[in-house]
C-alpha cells in the first residue's frame, strides 16, 4: 500500500521523476548508469499512473486535482486528471516503460558508447514532457512542456545519424515543422489569455462560457478574438499531431531515428498531439464554438481525416523501406483518431481514445520487431528482409501479429477501435466516413501483406548473412505490446470502460 501522504503526491512526481533522475543521468550516467536510471524512472511512473488511473476511476466524480505548491486556482498550476488524459498518461508510462528495456541493446548498437549518458538524459526528458502535457491543467504549461519534449525528440531524432545522416535532415525538418507548429500554439493560447485572463483550463473554459452567451447579441464580446486564437491553436496543434496534410515532417522522422527512438514516438508522440486537440476542442473552447460556429472545424478535420487515410494507406504500399510503410501508416492511423474525435459522438470519441492506446500497443510492438531486424542487419529495407520469419520467428511473428492489428482482424485490438468508429459516423450519418475507414482496411491489407509475403515466403540471397533472434531484453518488451494489443482486442472491458468514461465526461454526461 502506497502511504496516503506519497499517494497524494503522485501527480506531481510522474513529472518530477523522469526530470529529476534525467538531470542525474547527465552528471554521473557516463560511468554506465544511463540506462538502470533510465529504466528505473520509467518503471517508477508507470507504477504511479495506474495508481492515478485507479484513483480517477474510483473517485466518483472521474477527476483528481493536485494544486502545485497548494496555491489556489486559477493563480497557481493545478493538474488535473479525468478518465481522458488519466488513460493517455497510463499509454505514454507502459510505452516507455516498455521501449526503454528494448533501448539498452538497441541503442547500444546506433549510439557511440560515449554518448549513451547523453542519450538516456534526453531520453527522459522527452518522456517529462509528454507526461507533464498529458496531466496538467494549465495551458501555458502545456506549452512549456510540449516545447520540453519537442527538443528533446528533435535531439533524439538526430542521434540516428550514426547509421543514416539522413537522420540530420529530418531531425532540422522537424525542428522547423515544430517550431512553427509551437509558435502557432502559443500564439492561440495567448489570444485566449487576453479575453480570459486565465491560463487554468478549467478557469478558461468557465469563462468562455459566459463570453459565448453574448455571442447572440447585436454586440458579441471578443468574438474574433477568440476565433482567431481558436484557428491558431487548431494549426499547431495539428501540426504537432502531424494531420494531413501538415504531417511532411513525420516519415522521415520516424525512418532515420534510433529504432528505440521510432518506436517511442510512434506510440506516444502523435497521441499526445491527439489528447492535446481533443482538450482544448471539447474542454477548453467547447464544440458549439469549434463545430458548430464560425468555423466548421469537424469539417475540415473530417476532410483531412479521410485524405490521411486513404493517401497514407496508399503511399505506405509504394515504399520499399518497412520502417517508412509504418511511417505512412502512422499517418493513416492518425486520420482514424481525428475521424473519432470530429464526429462530436460517444461511439466517435469512444473510438478516438481507444485508438489512441492500441495503436501504442501496435504500433510500439511493431517498430520494436523492425528495431531487431535493424540491430541484426543493420537496415530495415523490404528486399532485406526477405525469408526472415524462418530466421526470426518470435520477432517476425509479432510483427505480423501487429499487423492484423492494423488491419483490423477481430480479436485485434485495431477491430475494436474501427468497430466505435464505424459506429459513430453511421450514428452521425457520416457513410462515407465509414465507407473510408472500411476501404482503409482494405489497403492496410495491401502493406502488410506485401512485408508478410516477403517475411515468410522470399528467399534468402546466398551471401545473405545468417542471423539469429534477438536478445530477451528486446523480445519480451516487444511481445509485451503485440501480446497486450491481442488480449485487448478479446477482451475490451477495461480500455471500453475507461475510453467510454472519458466520453461522456467530454460530453458533459454526469458520472
Amino acid at each position: 500500500m502506497i502511504p496516503d501522504q506519497l499517494q497524494h503526491q503522485i501527480p506531481a512526481l510522474i513529472v518530477l521523476t523522469p526530470l529529476v533522475l534525467g538531470l542525474i543521468t547527465a552528471l554521473i550516467g557516463r560511468r554506465g548508469l544511463g540506462w538502470w536510471i533510465a529504466m528505473l524512472a520509467s518503471l517508477l511512473v508507470f507504477a504511479g499512473s495506474i495508481q492515478l488511473l485507479i484513483d480517477v476511476m474510483h473517485s466518483g466524480t472521474y477527476t483528481v486535482s493536485y494544486l502545485m505548491g497548494n496555491w489556489p486556482v486559477p493563480y497557481g498550476i493545478e493538474y488535473r486528471i479525468d478518465p481522458l488524459n488519466g488513460g493517455v498518461l497510463c499509454t505514454v508510462a507502459l510505452i516507455s516503460a516498455a521501449v526503454t528495456l528494448f533501448a539498452r541493446r538497441s541503442v547500444a548498437s546506433e549510439v557511440s558508447r560515449d554518448r549513451l549518458h547523453f542519450f538516456y538524459a534526453v531520453w527522459l526528458f522527452c518522456q517529462t514532457g509528454l507526461l507533464g502535457i498529458t496531466i496538467t491543467g494549465d495551458a501555458f504549461n502545456l506549452y512549456v512542456l510540449l516545447e520540453i519534449s519537442s527538443l528533446a525528440t528533435y535531439t533524439l531524432v538526430a542521434m540516428g545519424k550514426g547509421r543514416d545522416r539522413r537522420a540530420l535532415t529530418a531531425a532540422i525538418n522537424y525542428l522547423v515543422l515544430g517550431t512553427i507548429g509551437a509558435s502557432f500554439i502559443l500564439l492561440g493560447i495567448g489570444f485566449l489569455y487576453m479575453v480570459t485572463g486565465t491560463l487554468n483550463m478549467m478557469d478558461m473554459a468557465e469563462r468562455l462560457d459566459a463570453i459565448y452567451i453574448t455571442w447572440g447579441t447585436a454586440e458579441p464580446q471578443y468574438q474574433k478574438t477568440v476565433l482567431t486564437g481558436f484557428a491558431f491553436l487548431f494549426v499547431g496543434v495539428s501540426l504537432k499531431l502531424a494531420l494531413f496534410p501538415l504531417h511532411t515532417w513525420l516519415p522521415n522522422a520516424y525512418t532515420y531515428a534510433p529504432a528505440a527512438v521510432s518506436a517511442l514516438l510512434a506510440a506516444t508522440a502523435t497521441k499526445v498531439g491527439a489528447y492535446i486537440s481533443i482538450r482544448f476542442i471539447y474542454t477548453i473552447v467547447g464544440t458549439d464554438a469549434a463545430f458548430r460556429g464560425a468555423i466548421p472545424t469537424h469539417v475540415f478535420i473530417m476532410v483531412s481525416a479521410g485524405m490521411a487515410i486513404l493517401l497514407g494507406s496508399y503511399l505506405a504500399i509504394k515504399q520499399d523501406n518497412v520502417k517508412k510503410i509504418l511511417a505512412y501508416s502512422s499517418i493513416a492511423q492518425i486520420g482514424y483518431i481525428a475521424l473519432g474525435f470530429a464526429l462530436d459522438n460517444k461511439n466517435g470519441l469512444t473510438a478516438a481514445v481507444i485508438h489512441i492506446f492500441n495503436h501504442a500497443l501496435t504500433k510500439g510492438g511493431m517498430f520494436m520487431a523492425l528495431g531487431v531486424v535493424a540491430y541484426r542487419l543493420g537496415n530495415t529495407r523490404l528486399q532485406d528482409l526477405r525469408g526472415l520469419g524462418r530466421k526470426l520467428p518470435v520477432s517476425m511473428g509479432a510483427f505480423t501479429a501487429g499487423g492484423l492489428g492494423l488491419i483490423g482482424v477481430p480479436l485485434t485490438a485495431g477491430f475494436v477501435s474501427k468497430w466505435y468508429l464505424v459506429t459513430g459516423a453511421i450514428e452521425a450519418g457520416r457513410y462515407e466516413m465509414a465507407a473510408i475507414v472500411l476501404v482503409g482496411s482494405l489497403l492496410a491489407v495491401v502493406y502488410v501483406w506485401r512485408v508478410v509475403e516477403t517475411i515468410y515466403f522470399g528467399k534468402r540471397d546466398e551471401g545473405a548473412p545468417n542471423v539469429q533472434e534477438a536478445p530477451i531484453t528486446m523480445l519480451v518488451p516487444m511481445l509485451l505490446l503485440i501480446g497486450a494489443s491481442i488480449y485487448f482486442g478479446v477482451d475490451a472491458n477495461t480500455t471500453s470502460w475507461i475510453a467510454e468514461a472519458a466520453a461522456e465526461t467530454l460530453l458533459g454526461v454526469q458520472p
